[in-house]
């Protein structure tokens, strides 16, 4: 998968994040985000290549990001647990 600007593969390479605007550091509203997990949720991969160099999840991509997407959303309800 090639995600543009949706999904950015972090640093560590095991997590994806989901930003309204990176530059600006705005994350995306729970809507937004519920919308983004549907759309992904019946995707077949394995592999996902994020917008900058070495941004890579060789394998695994699938779990890593819905793993992410729900850490986020734990995150952004201020469960206590979300990383």
């Amino acid at each position: 998968m090639l995600t543009g600007d949706t999904l950015q593969v972090v640093p560590d390479r095991r997590h994806v994040s989901v930003m309204y605007s990176y530059p600006n550091l705005i994350p995306v509203d729970p809507t937004t985000l519920r919308r983004i997990a549907g759309i992904i949720a019946p995707l077949r991969f394995d592999r996902i290549y994020g917008g900058f160099s070495g941004r890579v999840i060789a394998a695994g991509a699938r779990d890593a990001v819905m793993q992410s997407l729900g850490r986020y959303e734990r995150a952004i309800r201020g469960d206590a647990a979300s990383p």
